[in-house]
């Protein structure tokens, strides 16, 4: 379902400028006045993800992006309501992510119940399709890691095959997260809390740059 344009959300969102990414990335270290790890959020939704993350990991530095301004104006006024300085957020597509960003500067990458494209021929759409991963690969540290998390199980069959075969290496994986060993830690998102009050299951893998690669 499509989000009905916000009133005001231009302004709401210039209201948060602290809080967006500048367009010009040439030293996410100045923008953060630290050098603390930066991690990545792809499609951060509304921001209960990246939020609720950033509060638990103070010394780690979040980027969070997402196509749609309105819905990232929503994201940057919950981190601007949590004073959370560990956050930035960017409209931004995936597919420019290695003209935005330095080789090496994403430690983490998080992709959180993507889009699963599923009509046949759409592949080439998905976060996880090769094309994508090599361009994660160009902004990962050497130790860069994926963590993903779907309730589409095609999509995270689809995810496996093509880590596997484009340098990383699946070090966890769970197809029912929230009664796995990795339920305590994990933040839930949006999407997250409604398919699990739905009864789906989820699905979470975590995968490391091989390093050969």
């Amino acid at each position: 379902m499509r989000m009905r344009r916000k009133k005001n959300g231009a302004q709401r969102l210039a209201a948060c400028g602290e809080f967006i990414l500048p367009d010009s990335v040439s030293d996410l270290k100045e923008i953060f006045g630290n050098d603390n790890p930066v991690h990545l959020e792809i499609g951060c939704g509304k921001g209960d993800f990246v939020c609720g993350t950033a509060e638990a990991h103070p010394d780690i530095n979040f980027i969070a992006i997402e196509r749609i301004s309105d819905v990232l104006m929503l994201a940057a006024e919950k981190a601007k309501s949590k004073d959370l300085s560990n956050v930035r957020l960017a409209v931004m597509n995936a597919a420019v992510l290695n003209e935005k960003f330095a080789p090496g500067s994403i430690s983490r990458i998080y992709l959180n119940f993507s889009d699963p494209w599923p009509k046949k021929g759409y592949a080439k759409r998905r976060l996880t399709y090769r094309s994508f991963l090599q361009i994660y690969k160009q902004i990962l540290t050497k130790n860069g890691s994926i963590f993903l998390k779907t309730d589409d199980e095609n999509l995270f069959d689809f995810s496996v095959e093509e880590l596997k075969e484009n340098g990383f290496e699946i070090t966890d994986m769970t197809r029912d997260l929230h009664a796995s060993e990795y339920a305590k830690d994990n933040i839930m998102t949006e999407y997250e809390r409604n398919f699990t009050e739905m009864g789906k299951k989820i699905n979470m893998l975590r995968a490391y740059l091989k390093g050969d690669e």
